[in-house]
């Protein structure tokens, strides 16, 4: 974690389902709030339930990436990295950890 990072509110999260093959975990965003910094220990998808600002902090630094409702997206196993709402908007998602 950066030495220069300001406390920022949490994102809450509800496991929706978790089973011998998946993890399926709703995740809920006010303005500003974080995850906090984690490595996944699963190939995992998501799919916005809100259309996403994202502000991705992980080892090669911060970038803002925008994200539309209703699509998705998937990242590796071993991922580490901090997610910020970036937005003036309550932003959601649903993340699936393939086990």
């Amino acid at each position: 974690m950066p030495a220069d990072q300001t406390t920022r509110p949490q994102a809450t999260h509800a496991v929706l389902m978790d089973d011998a093959r998946v993890r399926v975990t709703r995740w809920d965003f006010p303005p500003g709030a974080e995850t906090g910094w984690h490595r996944h220990a699963h190939d995992y998808v998501v799919t916005p339930l809100t259309d996403l600002t994202l502000r991705l902090e992980d080892a090669n630094g911060s970038r803002v990436v925008t994200v539309a409702k209703g699509s998705a997206y998937g990242r590796a196993e071993g991922t580490e990295h901090n997610v910020i709402n970036d937005g003036d908007a309550f932003m959601s998602f649903v993340e699936i950890e393939l086990k």
